[in-house]
């Protein structure tokens, strides 16, 4: 893999450097590394595999603006830029409801984002979910209640300063397996595309395919 997007998280994620030249260099003396894939499954029955992140609401609404009115926008700023292009937008949020595999449903809840994760950052840097790894057998789910504009606005200076999130009202949790549910019609996106309405299932596949990373203690 060389990194040559936007963000390059992936890349971070599998320790690659994130300038292209030093990525084949690094190439040279590599090892295999297995990483995870995530399945989602659309209600118009599309079952797409990604490797970063999918998500709805505000994360939903920004990928759609990255990849047409802010492409040529540089690291993190072209992501920030994004959101707060949506957040009027999505003050008003669809509720979401989620669950573990078939557990009872969960409540209703409204959120401006639902956002699954298979890598620790995402925007060119924001650690929305730590805990994240691409080789755990296992996806992190991030769920940002409502808030209100006022208060979104205020916290983007943290992200663009530190590249975190610390809200009592963004929660996480690990699963295997989930359902994402919206009262009223919504897309997930995956990866920056568009893949399909809710209702949408999203599963881990362990150690889907492998790639060529750095060994162990090489930079």
């Amino acid at each position: 893999m060389i990194p040559a997007g936007g963000g390059n998280d992936f890349a971070r994620a599998l320790n690659l450097p994130r300038e292209p030249l030093a990525a084949l260099r690094a190439a040279l003396c590599s090892e295999p590394r297995s990483v995870d894939l995530a399945r989602v499954r659309t209600c118009d029955r599309h079952q797409p595999l990604i490797p970063r992140r999918g998500g709805l609401g505000l994360d939903a609404d920004a990928a759609q603006l990255a990849g047409v009115r802010y492409r040529n926008w540089p690291g993190r700023s072209r992501y920030l830029a994004c959101r707060d292009s949506c957040l009027c937008a999505v003050h008003t949020a669809a509720c979401a409801s989620y669950g573990r595999a078939s557990e009872r449903s969960a409540p209703w809840q409204s959120c401006v984002l639902a956002c699954v994760l298979n890598t620790p950052t995402y925007g060119a840097g924001i650690r929305l979910a730590p805990q994240a790894r691409i080789d755990d057998g296992l996806l992190d789910f991030a769920f940002l209640e409502e808030l209100g504009v006022g208060r979104l606005v205020r916290i983007l200076p943290q992200l663009v300063l530190q590249g975190t999130l610390n809200l009592p009202a963004l929660r996480t949790l690990q699963f295997r397996k989930m359902c994402l549910e919206t009262e009223a019609p919504a897309y997930f996106q995956g990866d920056g595309e568009l893949l399909g309405p809710t209702p949408v299932e999203i599963e881990v596949v362990p150690s889907a395919v492998k790639f060529l990373t750095p060994k162990f203690g090489q930079p």
